[in-house]
């Protein structure tokens, strides 16, 4: 592993599997306590996270995305999954953000700053080999990276 801040932030994890389907893969995310998990092929590699957002994005129509606001839509929450339900038996590979963020064990924490500022991402996952084995959540990486500031300006100011 690589000297980083946030390497006790760390959380080895069990993908999902982008066969998983989505009331199941969003209980898994609910009992990990985490935003997010990432996804994977059969052998193992990165194919995308699956989350919070990826949730939603499955249960509410696809025309939430081109709306600038919902204002409008009257629809109760209970009326949206009478009519939407049924999406939770629908696999999440479909359903995941792919942009790559996936990064090998000798990342640094500038690639990790990088993603979590250009991509709409929670968690980043960490490979071995391209083998996804762990992840680093925002709200860690945030927390480590704060508290080494904090630290170094009070060292500083002695």
């Amino acid at each position: 592993m690589p000297d980083s801040i946030i390497q006790a932030t760390i959380r080895e994890i069990r993908p999902l599997s982008v066969r998983d389907r989505i009331g199941p893969a969003a209980e898994r995310v609910i009992d990990e306590e985490l935003p997010a998990l990432p996804a994977v092929r059969a052998d193992g590699r990165f194919a995308g996270i699956f989350g919070e957002r990826e949730f939603m994005a499955a249960l509410f129509p696809a025309y939430m995305d081109t709306l600038g606001s919902a204002a409008m839509v009257r629809r109760s929450l209970d009326e949206t999954i009478e009519r939407r339900g049924d999406c939770s038996e629908l696999v999440i590979e479909d359903h995941l953000t792919t942009d790559h963020v996936v990064v090998e064990d000798e990342y640094s924490d500038t690639q990790l700053a990088e993603i979590f500022l250009h991509h709409r991402v929670l968690i980043a996952p960490i490979a071995t080999h391209g083998k996804v084995h762990a992840l680093v959540t925002r709200a860690d990486f945030f927390r480590a990276l704060a508290g080494k500031v904090v630290d170094s300006i009070e060292d500083y100011g002695t």
